[in-house]
């Protein structure tokens, strides 16, 4: 996913979190921490004529006939999913900023129909595919709560299991520090590791875990890769693990905190592509930052080796970063963002290259 400043890629990446957010019934407090429900919204007019897209008349504003909506959904081969957050009822309570969830469905196969919807909510009410008629559940969520996180029934309802578990093990990467206080800089008590935490922290022990349950001579070729003829050490002193790297020409390995921040990243990315324990997707955000030219390529070889295993989506600035990906990959799927009259849209993609989608109806 690429594209100029400005044209919607960061947003694409925290939809994407938010729906995983949902998953762990965590998507209230996030939409809180993006700014409330009022700044997910879309700030242009609810409908952009042929006259204003032909230049003939400024863009104006115009009075919402539809409901206060942000709707957020995927769908693959098996499974689809979505939710529809809108405005509190008014009330008395302290809280009554908080969004309400005023739909949820989980469907079979890509695309939502009446006759592929196996679980939805209104409201508060439940409603499940028990064969060929339907169970309600009165009361059965909370208008702040997701189904998925709150309801749990593996007899009638495995679909909202498998669709949970498949959202929770999504993966996010953004904020991998290596700044002077980094924690990936510092050693730290170890176990094992096959998923790199969040910020990093973990480093030493999730590449440990890497040689010892993993893919040691994909991890080995990863760092000669980007800097040939090194080598990775780690030191496990009482339980605690050190990082080392031993370059050529060096009388010493450098520790963590020596070494520069675009190194320091890319083992980060090694860490976090040779995983493993793959996820059901894997999110990277901007994962060029720091790294030279010359590493882009061998990036882009670690992308791809952990594109094998599970879906990668990766959003990048990097043009030299696509370039590598698009002549290695066997099969890529590069989407470039662009903005038009404020509006995020897919270059090249015409009205009726759109895939089928719809929505739950409130």
């Amino acid at each position: 996913m690429t594209g100029a400043n400005g044209t919607g890629k960061s947003s694409l990446y925290r939809a994407l979190r938010l729906l995983a957010d949902s998953a762990r019934n965590g998507a209230v407090s996030a939409l809180a921490r993006e700014g409330g429900l009022p700044s997910t919204l879309w700030a242009g007019p609810e409908t952009i004529g042929k006259a204003v897209r032909a230049g003939e008349h400024p863009v104006q504003g115009t009075v919402r006939r539809g409901p206060v909506s942000l709707r957020l959904g995927f769908a693959g081969d098996d499974f689809g999913y979505a939710v529809d957050f809108g405005l509190p009822q008014p009330s008395t309570s302290a809280f009554a900023l908080d969004p309400e969830i005023k739909r949820e469905a989980v469907w079979a196969g890509p695309v939502l129909r009446p006759s592929s919807l196996l679980a939805e909510r209104s409201g508060t009410a439940l409603r499940i595919r028990d064969g060929g008629s339907w169970l309600s559940v009165h009361d059965a969520v909370a208008t702040f709560d997701s189904m998925l996180s709150e309801y749990t029934d593996p007899r009638r309802a495995p679909e909202l299991l498998t669709v949970r578990e498949r959202i929770r093990s999504w993966r996010f990467y953004d904020h991998l520090r290596t700044d002077a206080d980094a924690p990936a800089r510092r050693p730290r008590i170890g176990t094992r590791t096959p998923v790199l935490a969040h910020d990093g922290a973990d480093l030493a022990a999730a590449l440990q875990t890497i040689r010892e349950i993993g893919d040691r001579s994909a991890l080995a070729a990863a760092v000669d890769a980007a800097f040939p003829g090194s080598e990775l050490e780690i030191d496990a002193e009482s339980g605690r693990f050190v990082l080392r790297l031993r370059q050529p020409g060096l009388l010493r390995p450098l520790g963590t905190a020596e070494l520069s921040d675009g190194t320091l990243r890319y083992l980060l990315w090694v860490a976090a592509l040779l995983t493993p324990r793959p996820p059901a997707l894997l999110v990277l955000n901007e994962p060029e930052t720091s790294l030279h030219p010359d590493v882009l390529r061998p990036l882009a070889g670690l992308i791809l080796a952990g594109a094998a295993r599970t879906q990668v989506v990766v959003v990048t600035h990097s043009r030299a970063l696509v370039n590598a990906l698009e002549h290695d990959a066997h099969e890529l799927t590069t989407i470039e963002l662009v903005k038009d009259l404020g509006e995020t849209r897919i270059a090249g993609q015409g009205r009726f290259d759109q895939p089928a989608w719809h929505w739950p109806k409130r």
